[in-house]
């Protein structure tokens, strides 16, 4: 591609902050939970390059037609690649996507369509935007997008922070997990964080089932979460990660006695049998990378702690929880989904429609 921006791109990225920044300059978007995507188009050819430069064009072929009628001949989009479901944007349908398989990924391109919503504009015809300030990216995406059909959106934008305030707080029901905040000046600057997003937090009061060892071997990477149903069955709802290095040593010793006979009727030792049944349980492969090990240690099922978690995903966390303190008060069966907060919710059509 003879673009003044070729592929690949490492998108600009965001860092977390825990309160809605406000002041001259801001804009503030909606915070997408999907696939990021760097539309390409040169002439006839798109291609959809993801956030770690990898080509996604061959998993969603039904976004290449749409791109091709939507953009101009030479143009270099930022956004997202999404999956709308009856119940807002459906990340379990989107991870499906990836499959070696063509025939597998044209059916589901019939069966569960994607969109994609843009919000950047790195370049056009023969100029290379990236040195643009980002208000002047957006106008021009805004008229270069002023036509779009679905699947292909524009993102919307505000000014007002109560407006922002408010889609961070509407918005989550329909799957989206935050807001994000530009400011007006802010070049496109690849691989860096100088975006600033706002998420939700809570927290869950989960039972401690399992662990995985540290890459480095010898600590304590991650413990594995689980919460019980209506009917007492122990699901794998997530992973609790990110510890300082003295504290995954400190959890080697605190988990050992629970190692001990931890296999003897464990709610997870057959998890392979299980894997079809219905049951969230860890141990499957990963659909991100085919090498990784998620081989995991078990342990009796006998001890809470609270975490907390950004944004429930169906019926596990949809991103790794931050482990908060251990719970000696809780009693493991105490731990279920009637303690998580289900947001109210929204339809896709209404955040839509706030970028028109």
């Amino acid at each position: 591609m003879a673009l003044p921006v070729p592929p690949p791109v490492s998108p600009m990225l965001a860092k977390l902050v825990r309160e809605l920044p406000e002041g001259d300059g801001y804009s503030y978007e909606p915070k997408w939970d999907g696939f990021r995507c760097i539309v390409f188009r040169d002439g006839a050819d798109v291609e959809l390059g993801s956030r770690n430069e990898r080509p996604l064009t061959r998993y969603f072929p039904e976004l290449v037609e749409p791109l091709r009628r939507a953009l101009p001949v030479r143009a270099v989009v930022d956004g997202e690649i999404v999956i709308a479901g009856p119940d807002g944007l459906d990340f379990d349908a989107l991870t499906q996507r990836i499959h070696p398989a063509a025939s597998r990924v044209a059916r589901l391109a019939a069966e569960t369509p994607a969109s994609f919503v843009a919000f950047d504009l790195l370049a056009v015809g023969d100029r290379d935007l990236r040195a643009q300030p980002y208000a002047e990216r957006r106008a021009e995406l805004e008229v270069l997008l002023a036509h779009a059909a679905p699947p292909v959106h524009l993102t919307p934008m505000t000014t007002d922070p109560l407006v922002a305030a408010a889609w961070f707080e509407r918005f989550e029901g329909a799957g989206l997990d935050g807001v994000v905040a530009k400011a007006a000046d802010l070049r496109y600057r690849e691989g860096e964080r100088v975006m600033l997003k706002v998420k939700h937090e809570r927290t869950a009061d989960c039972v401690v089932a399992g662990f995985r060892w540290h890459k480095e071997g010898g600590v304590v990477g991650s413990l594995l979460l689980g919460l019980y149903d209506e009917v007492g069955t122990l699901h794998h709802v997530g992973v609790a990660s990110g510890f300082s290095a003295a504290r995954r040593k400190e959890f080697v010793d605190e988990l050992a006695p629970l190692r001990e006979h931890a296999l003897e009727e464990h709610p997870w030792g057959a998890w392979a049998a299980h894997a079809a049944d219905g049951r969230r349980v860890p141990g499957a492969q990963s659909r991100w990378n085919a090498g990784k090990d998620l081989s995991w240690e078990p342990l009796r099922a006998e001890r809470v702690c609270e975490v907390a978690y950004d944004h429930l995903q169906g019926d596990r966390f949809r991103h790794a929880s931050s482990f908060r303190r251990w719970r000696p008060d809780r009693e493991p069966a105490s731990c279920t989904y009637a303690q998580l907060e289900n947001p109210v919710p929204a339809e896709l059509a209404a955040v839509f429609a706030a970028g028109s």
